[in-house]
């Protein structure tokens, strides 16, 4: 009886050399993963600019009520110091202790008391300080005396920009709301008042439209 021997035909072990392993990616297959990879890195950096857009707005917008909030402080130092202190102009013209409103050159002006001398200087504690808008900028002078001479000039303190107006009106004691102040002398039917018991203020912004306020006058 003749055996039968069992052949196996074996496969040829897998080598670097031979055709799989040198098959790799195809060129379609390298288009698409480099349309993937180029989308990724666009979403990635619009998000990046978004956030940085977004950051850069913020602090904007927090800068500009910074701004904002320090005119207002200003405004109410100001006003809360007031005191009935008439003053010569720098031609010898009497000045009411505040004036202002649509009818005067400065929409705001006023004595106030609290000037701070940290270095004792021998000076008057008391100021004079005005508001006026220059160029769609908010500006604040001060001078260094109460009576001016010719030669005397206001130091000024830029405070807001993009101001397109500032409106001033005042409470006067009679009860009633007027453009001037002082008021006329006759037509109102108004008491004479050397102070008002408050003070309107209306700024008209470019971007933040229109904002009011009223300051009480100490009386």
């Amino acid at each position: 009886m003749t055996r039968r021997r069992r052949c196996s035909i074996a496969s040829p072990p897998f080598s670097p050399g031979s055709d799989m392993g040198q098959r790799g990616f195809t060129l379609l297959e390298i288009i698409v993963a480099t349309a993937i990879l180029a989308i990724l890195m666009a979403l990635t950096i619009g998000g990046w600019r978004s956030v940085q857009e977004s950051r850069s707005r913020t602090d904007e917008q927090a800068a500009r009520l910074a701004e904002l909030e320090t005119t207002m402080t200003f405004f109410t130092r100001d006003l809360m110091a007031l005191v009935n202190r008439d003053v010569r102009d720098e031609y010898g013209g009497l000045k009411p202790a505040i004036q202002g409103g649509a009818g005067s050159t400065l929409p705001l002006e006023l004595s106030r008391a609290g000037w701070r001398n940290p270095a004792g200087r021998a000076r008057s504690t008391l100021q004079r300080v005005a508001y006026e808008v220059k160029d769609e900028v908010l500006v604040r002078h001060a001078w260094r005396v109460l009576d001016r001479a010719q030669d005397s000039v206001a130091d000024e303190m830029k405070l807001l920009k993009g101001v397109r107006s500032l409106k001033i009106r005042f409470y006067h004691p009679g009860r009633r709301w007027v453009e001037d102040w002082p008021p006329p002398a006759q037509g109102t039917g108004l008491p004479p008042a050397a102070l008002p018991l408050a003070v309107e203020l209306t700024i008209e912004l470019e971007d933040l439209g229109t904002i009011g306020r009223i300051f009480r006058v100490p009386g």
